[in-house]
């Protein structure tokens, strides 16, 4: 079926979902999600599929759009569109991959980006990497799930990939009683994948690797760091696939040790090395990255950019004091193997971590370490990692970089 014929189609029979008054106002203003204590939760809304698609219904009556949802996870529903009536189908897939993809081209001039990020491009829950003619795909809710056919179908109209991944392995897939998977939805794929950012080549493995096999989220804080790096001695901790050196020695570094504790990810990095021509000024480490900065510490190494970019260490609210305590451990070593006049890149990706508690971690960290100096620059993700306006949260990357005295 047709985008057109799509509109012309009879509006889809769909249950109703009404809300509590007085619980309405988020939506009306924009916001996509609806929480299950907005909702009047009967039990004819508790025996509803998870996933299934619904129109909303304010207590006046006023339908207030289509929505995902899922009557056993805290947010309920997770509205698609305005239209309580319209068919999410093929096509209302294809007209956001189109509005998406527009979006990207304008930002980058090569094929090598996150195409769909949640509910910033109008589609929640759901992620889509796009690496050349290779797609990658996240569903982290049960409605975007059972929606897999109809996005399957609008990736092949207006991308034709030569190969779909499914990286159904996010821990969220669990809060909305989802198992994990990881699988070949179309076509072939044999070994990583080549990735181009920043005018560095390196090698993404979509199947094995983290997350969707690279992380576009850090493309423009690479690039500042690249800028810097002239003649430098570059230090990167959880370098995975060596974004952050690698591109440094291309900008001209004068020498990056790379330190990760998965010997795969390394792996990946030498070859991302060899394929840019800087293997002969690249040192990998395969270490756990506390115990190495313990050690150079005692060595007395000293670096002119030092880059301490790790996992998420508060994969939920009750970490966040155990993860504070631990990003402040982190800055302080790090910032001792920092040289006099030296920059300090420190990163979280930790979303239950807010921006003002994690630059208060790092000031601290600092003054454990007694180095001072001045923030020169404070940022997110790349902007194709958009944000939903009402969803401040979703801002889950902070990075902040000093120049220490």
């Amino acid at each position: 079926m047709t985008e057109t014929e799509s509109a012309l189609a009879p509006a889809p029979s769909r249950p109703d979902v009404h809300l509590i008054p007085g619980r309405d106002k988020r939506l009306r203003l924009g916001h996509p999600w609806v929480y299950s204590n907005e909702i009047r939760m009967g039990s004819a809304e508790r025996a509803l599929p998870p996933g299934g698609v619904v129109r909303l219904i304010a207590s006046d009556g006023a339908c207030l759009g289509a929505a995902t949802f899922n009557p056993h996870t805290l947010i309920a529903g997770r509205r698609l569109t305005l239209e309580g009536g319209a068919a999410i189908d093929a096509g209302f897939f294809a007209k956001h991959l189109r509005r998406a993809l527009a979006l990207r081209t304008r930002l980058y001039d090569r094929p090598f980006y996150r195409l769909i990020h949640a509910e910033a491009d109008g589609l929640p829950a759901l992620v889509v990497d796009r690496f050349g003619d290779v797609v990658v795909v996240q569903a982290n809710a049960a409605g975007m799930d059972r929606l897999l056919p109809e996005l399957t179908a609008a990736l092949d109209t207006v991308l034709k990939p030569a190969a779909v991944v499914l990286r159904n392995d996010s821990p969220m897939r669990a809060l909305e009683g989802l198992p994990e998977e990881v699988r070949l939805l179309k076509g072939c794929l044999e070994g990583p994948v080549r990735v181009e950012e920043n005018g560095a080549v390196f090698f993404a493995d979509p199947l094995g690797g983290q997350k969707t096999g690279w992380y576009f989220d850090q493309r423009d804080n690479r690039a500042f760091v690249a800028g810097l790096a002239r003649g430098a001695r570059v230090l990167d901790l959880y370098t995975y696939h060596g974004g952050f050196a690698i591109q440094a020695l291309v900008a001209g570094a004068e020498r990056a040790v790379a330190v990760d504790s998965s010997a795969q990810a390394l792996a990946q990095a030498a070859c991302a090395a060899e394929a840019n021509g800087v293997a002969t000024r690249c040192e990998f480490r395969k270490a756990d990255v506390f115990v190495e900065l313990e050690r150079l510490g005692v060595a007395g190494e000293r670096y002119d950019i030092v880059i301490a970019d790790p996992p998420p260490f508060a994969r939920a609210k009750k970490d966040v004091a155990a993860a504070s305590r631990a990003y402040r451990k982190l800055t302080r070593m790090a910032a001792r193997v920092t040289g006099k006049g030296g920059v300090l890149l420190v990163a979280s990706c930790s979303h239950n971590i807010d921006p003002g508690t994690f630059t208060d971690v790092v000031a601290a960290g600092l003054s454990d370490a007694q180095r001072f100096g001045r923030i020169i620059r404070q940022s997110g993700a790349s902007p194709d990692h958009p944000l939903h306006p009402l969803l401040p949260e979703s801002a889950y990357l902070k990075a902040v970089v000093v120049h220490l005295d």
